[in-house]
């Protein structure tokens, strides 16, 4: 910064007498000085770093007085430029913020779920946060909270099939409780369907098949597994039969927990899934809703619209 400015002030400039007087001048910033004064280094080597150390200074200053994540003025949002001495030299890198470290570790157990065009909100759900003034969500609530408490005893629970009304909150309950798990280190996944499965059909079609069998077999084989919105999806006989019941197979095999928000009862559901360009396929339908069965025990929320 200051060198370049002093050597379009001197027309024959000796570049280590501009290296001084460019310290010199960057010594008159208190921040400036307060980070060299950390650094056990001579000043003949410091001054080689002016440039970098005003960097460091400016995000430096930044950070004294900021008053948390929202203001943050720095090139990288949380982190500030500084410097580090390193077996005689000094080296540059972002280091994370109280705030950013603070929020990191509030939010660890976010690293637990796996998450596929789930929006923000459906991220961060907290039972503390859930809506409690309906009754008729009461039901949900306890039998939500006693498969948690279950769950951490014994992890071969049965899940939910939750069906009700747009926006009564269903997918709010159940990503809640899997953040609750999280904490407690359980591992889940929560997946739009309708947007996984054209996601997955793009990977199949790909050169990498690598990337179909990477995201089917991490949804198959999670701990737990929310599948929200089934029904929404235009149905085929390639998503019935060969993503869908293969899913729910393993998992029914394998005793884990499943759980499925849709806006359709089983009756709606089976008629969903069994109309493809193939016809009426009712009996295939019939054998989705007989593994949906055996995977999850029923319940409708019917609740005002939340989202309006």
């Amino acid at each position: 910064m200051q060198v370049a400015k002093l050597m379009e002030k001197h027309k024959r400039p000796n570049l280590h007498s501009l290296l001084e007087e460019a310290y010199d001048e960057a010594l008159k910033d208190d921040n400036f000085k307060e980070i060299i004064s950390k650094l056990k280094m001579k000043r003949e080597n410091l001054i080689n770093y002016t440039s970098s150390l005003e960097e460091c200074a400016l995000e430096y200053s930044h950070c004294k007085n900021c008053p948390g994540l929202i203001a943050c003025k720095n090139k990288i949002d949380g982190y500030a430029y500084l410097p580090k001495l390193v077996e005689g030299n000094l080296e540059f890198s972002y280091r994370p913020c109280r705030y950013k470290i603070k929020q990191d570790k509030k939010n660890k157990y976010l690293n637990n779920i796996y998450t596929y065009n789930i929006p923000k909100e459906i991220k961060e759900a907290s039972f503390s946060k859930i809506y409690k003034t309906d009754k008729k969500r009461y039901d949900t609530i306890i039998w939500l909270t006693e498969f948690m408490n279950k769950y951490k005893e014994n992890n071969n629970e049965k899940g939910l099939y939750l069906c009700g009304n747009f926006g009564s909150g269903k997918t709010y309950l159940i990503s809640a409780m899997f953040n609750e798990l999280a904490k407690d280190n359980v591992k889940s996944a929560v997946i739009f369907w309708p947007e996984f499965l054209r996601d997955l059909k793009a990977s199949f079609n790909s050169e990498y098949k690598g990337e179909f069998n990477e995201k089917f077999n991490q949804i198959k084989k999670a701990p737990l597994l929310l599948i929200d919105d089934l029904g929404a999806e235009a149905a085929t006989a390639w998503s019935r039969d060969e993503i869908l019941c293969p899913i729910l197979q393993y998992r029914m095999d394998e005793k884990l927990p499943t759980f499925i928000t849709s806006n359709l009862d089983f009756n709606a559901l089976e008629n969903h899934l069994a109309l493809t360009s193939k016809g009426d396929e009712i009996i295939k339908a019939g054998r989705i809703i007989s593994r949906i069965k055996q995977l999850c025990e029923y319940k409708e929320l019917i609740s005002k619209n939340l989202r309006k």
